[in-house]
């Protein structure tokens, strides 16, 4: 019986959002929606029923990983840090875009192989880098979301994918004063690449987001970064030659086979959700309308007032429909409350000593014998 219910419930609405009116919104059912509109929709935000705008900010370790020179050194962390803020855009329950902003650094270190590694020591890199994406954002626990979880729900995994254009610059130190410049001594390797065409970049990852309230969410984000670049992690410039397996020049852009360097950021971050309305479109069930409409069906009260009017001859059909209302006590009866006259002699069964045979009244309902 449920499950036809839930049926009956749910074809409709996962395609159509109800009317609010029918449906207000609680702390029992904190994600339906009560925008006041009494038309029915298509299950998007055109009827601007939702919240669907909201500004992050965050921030975090920001680590050089797959490259030449890495973060990770000898059994230690040299850390790093990111910080970020995007404007996001929920399309609709499952999906949504962000412009998102980062600003951070990485530290790493390497020492190159063999003799020159011996004069140089380990090589100290810094990158400092802008990075400006666009991001697309998959609610998995609503994609996912089982049809028989009825219970609301605030935490949330989230899968994110972008692409992006950055600006970076990077710095290298070693011990080797004769590497890059001999006046001064130690002058470190610069390498300065503008935000253009040529500094296209890609990312993805995971965050884990709690909805705090209505206004607020809070999520811890990792992130993995395609920079595209061999120069990223400041190992020197990369050209044609520095990937000639027969060189017998030792460079830092030659410690990885992998043309491209790559970063991953770990952080904390802030959600604020703007408008007015009750629930944001990035928390809502769609499902949660017919949990609701199936519960009160489920809960309403079955109790039906029967025999308003009594049964005063006790014979067990109401007063309120019986047609004989005095029937004797004992008397079998119909459904309309009229005492059973089987052979239809006028003597009721109750009193007729022949059920089956006809016969007057005087006889007690039996046939007189000539």
């Amino acid at each position: 019986m449920k499950l036809g219910l839930l049926l009956l419930a749910t074809l409709p609405i996962a395609t159509y959002a109800q009317d609010s009116i029918a449906v207000s919104s609680s702390s029992k059912y904190p994600n339906t929606f009560s925008s006041g509109s009494a038309n029915v929709q298509t299950f998007d935000n055109k009827a601007r029923r939702f919240n669907d705008w909201s500004i992050s900010v965050g921030g975090g370790g920001a680590f050089m990983t797959h490259a030449d020179l890495t973060s990770f050194y000898d059994k230690k962390i040299n850390w790093g840090y990111n910080s970020y803020v995007s404007i996001d855009k929920q399309i609709n329950h499952i999906f949504g875009l962000s412009i998102i902003y980062q600003r951070g650094e990485t530290n790493q270190k390497a020492q190159l192989d063999g003799v020159a590694g011996q004069l140089a020591g380990v090589g100290v890199a810094k990158t400092k880098y802008d990075q400006i994406a666009l991001m697309g954002d998959i609610n998995f626990s609503n994609l996912l979301r089982r049809v028989d979880n009825h219970s609301p729900y605030r935490w949330a995994l989230h899968g994110y994918a972008g692409i992006g254009f950055m600006g970076y610059h990077t710095s290298l130190h070693d011990n080797n004063e004769y590497r890059w410049s001999t006046n001064p001594a130690r002058v470190p390797l610069f390498i300065d690449q503008k935000i253009d065409i040529n500094s296209f970049y890609s990312q993805f990852g995971l965050g884990l987001k709690y909805n705090v309230s209505k206004l607020i969410d809070v999520e811890a984000r990792a992130m993995y970064i395609l920079s595209g670049d061999d120069e990223f992690d400041g190992g020197g410039w990369a050209g044609p030659g520095d990937y000639d397996v027969n060189s017998k020049v030792s460079k830092y852009n030659m410690l990885n086979k992998h043309r491209s360097d790559n970063m991953m950021t770990v952080n904390l971050g802030v959600s604020f959700k703007l408008g007015k309305h009750m629930s944001s479109l990035a928390w809502h069930d769609p499902l949660q309308e017919a949990y609701y409409r199936t519960s009160v069906l489920e809960n309403a009260s079955t109790d039906f007032v029967v025999c308003e009017k009594g049964d005063n001859d006790n014979d067990g059909v109401c007063d309120d429909w019986d047609r004989e209302l005095n029937t004797p006590a004992g008397a079998r009866v119909d459904g309309a409350g009229v005492a059973l006259d089987m052979d239809l002699d006028g003597v009721i069964d109750l009193y007729d000593k022949c059920v089956t045979v006809p016969g007057p009244p005087e006889n007690n309902g039996c046939p007189t014998t000539k």
